[in-house]
């Protein structure tokens, strides 16, 4: 006989990400089917400031406990925090992407563990996100857009941009090479996907209760 007993609804799931990081995550959840998560994303430009990501993961905790969100998700790698955000997720009983930055889980924190260290000593890391917004992210910010002689002093130390992409995408291929360009640096593609990303969220989406 066919088995009559019914699956309870999945428990609502608060995913506190960083902006850097939002379209993917909800291109995760929409591909997993887990219509059961709610994305609150913290401002992207933190990544030029990381003293204010655990903090404002702090007060995003706090607000999604008052909303009533039992299971709560962090979607964050250690991202320059030095271990805060790990004392605040600690200190809340939640858990957060392993890594210590994106472009690891990117690429997979085992793989990027495993690479040659001195491979990734002069890389700078481009994503789906940061060939996306290169001007307003990047140029604007340093200031190099207004002094490009800037450019030498900032990426003196790097001799290829490695753009990890999440997605097989021809234009923003040709905005990351451009951007290579732009900085003087070898240019190098490597299709990662979603990485570690994608099955970090669908287990921090399932039930928590072993027993069902």
């Amino acid at each position: 006989m066919p088995n009559s007993k019914r699956q309870p609804a999945a428990q609502p799931v608060r995913v506190i990400g960083c902006g850097m990081i939002a379209r993917e995550i909800l291109d995760v959840c929409r591909a997993n089917g887990l219509d059961h998560v709610s994305l609150t994303c913290l401002p992207a430009d933190f990544h030029h400031h990381p003293e204010r990501i655990a903090p404002a993961v702090d007060t995003a905790i706090q607000r999604a406990r008052n909303e009533g969100f039992e299971q709560i998700f962090v979607g964050y790698a250690d991202c320059g925090t030095g271990g805060d955000l790990d004392r605040v997720c600690e200190r809340h009983g939640v858990e957060r992407i392993a890594g210590p930055h994106c472009f690891s889980f990117y690429i997979g924190n085992a793989a990027f563990a495993d690479a040659d260290e001195d491979d990734y000593l002069t890389t700078f890391f481009m994503t789906d996100f940061l060939a996306r917004h290169f001007d307003t992210f990047l140029i604007r910010p340093l200031g190099l857009d207004r002094h490009p002689e800037l450019r030498d002093m900032y990426f003196a130390h790097y001799t290829r941009l490695l753009y990890i992409a999440q997605t097989d995408d021809a234009d923003l291929t040709e905005k990351a090479r451009h951007a290579a360009d732009r900085l003087g640096l070898a240019f190098e593609r490597r299709l990662t996907g979603y990485g570690d990303l994608a099955p970090a969220l669908v287990a921090a989406a399932s039930p928590t209760d072993k027993s069902l």
